[in-house]
């Protein structure tokens, strides 16, 4: 990778706009499609998603636990979707939302950013709940191969609620959420690399949350790659996009999976071509 991950981001938004598409294989829909519950099949699914979206979306995020549920076999899968999906030159970012210390995420870093990984991605989803710190590592892997990271902070499950919204003091002794204060952390660290125009950390944040509830500043992401999941299946509109992020509706990646899916095979490509015409249309 040339270039940075907020340089590429920034392209894929001009190319074709800012719609991300997961690739989600839920069985049901594995069998809505015509495709076996198995390794085979999410390699088919997967596959035939990426052949779909081809001149419509740019951004591609497989959901790493629908392949790892099979194994070996599903890993094997998992390359061969992200393979097709480097040929065709999309920007794909892996959902697997990894957070640990030390060696360990040296490791992942390894597995997901190395040139020579069959599973390397543009971009990671991470955990920072052992602490933002136990991220360097992994951040500074990938801005030297040009990746990116995407840190969770205000999440669209409910069950996320009391801990990212529970009041911790920082080092100055000033008091704010959880959720704040990771977005702090993720400010901070791309104003220190002085990444443009986008950061190569970015931030998860939930279409279904209200971001005030979480501290959350919406002006302060001008620059700061948001991906939003909750579009769709979840319930945001894809109008919602001005009134959820504000000045900061420009960053946002706007994850929809589920909602494109359903459309099934035949209808899949009709459906990312609509809904990314749609989401541009919401930023006019």
């Amino acid at each position: 990778m040339s270039s940075s991950f907020g340089d590429r981001l920034a392209a894929a938004f001009a190319a074709t706009g800012p719609l991300c598409v997961g690739i989600d294989p839920h069985p049901y829909l594995l069998d809505q499609w015509g495709l076996s519950s198995d390794a085979s099949g999410v390699r088919e699914f997967g596959l035939r998603v990426v052949d779909g979206l081809v001149g419509s979306a740019s951004v591609v995020k497989p959901q790493v636990a629908f392949f790892e549920r099979w194994g070996s076999a599903g890993f094997a899968a998992l390359e061969d979707v992200l393979e097709a999906g480097r040929e065709r030159g999309l920007l794909q970012i892996g959902d697997a939302k990894r957070g640990d210390i030390g060696s360990t995420m040296d490791g992942y870093g390894d597995a997901w950013f190395d040139e020579s990984s069959p599973l390397r991605v543009d971009a990671l989803t991470v955990s920072p709940y052992l602490g933002f710190d136990s991220l360097t590592g992994l951040v500074t892997r990938a801005r030297a191969v040009g990746a990116g990271v995407f840190v969770l902070a205000a999440t669209s499950n409910v069950e996320a609620l009391a801990t990212q919204t529970a009041i911790r003091t920082d080092v100055h002794g000033a008091e704010g959420t959880v959720a704040s204060g990771i977005v702090d952390d993720v400010l901070l660290d791309n104003q220190t690399a002085g990444d443009a125009p986008f950061g190569s950390v970015g931030l998860v944040l939930g279409a279904t949350v209200d971001l005030d509830d979480y501290g959350i500043d919406a002006a302060r992401l001008t620059t700061t790659p948001v991906l939003a999941p909750g579009f769709g299946h979840q319930g945001a509109t894809y109008a919602d996009l001005p009134r959820l992020f504000g000045p900061a509706a420009g960053a946002v990646l706007v994850s929809a999976s589920r909602a494109l899916l359903s459309a099934g095979p035949a209808g899949f490509p009709d459906a990312v071509r609509r809904d990314a015409d749609e989401v541009r249309s919401c930023l006019v």
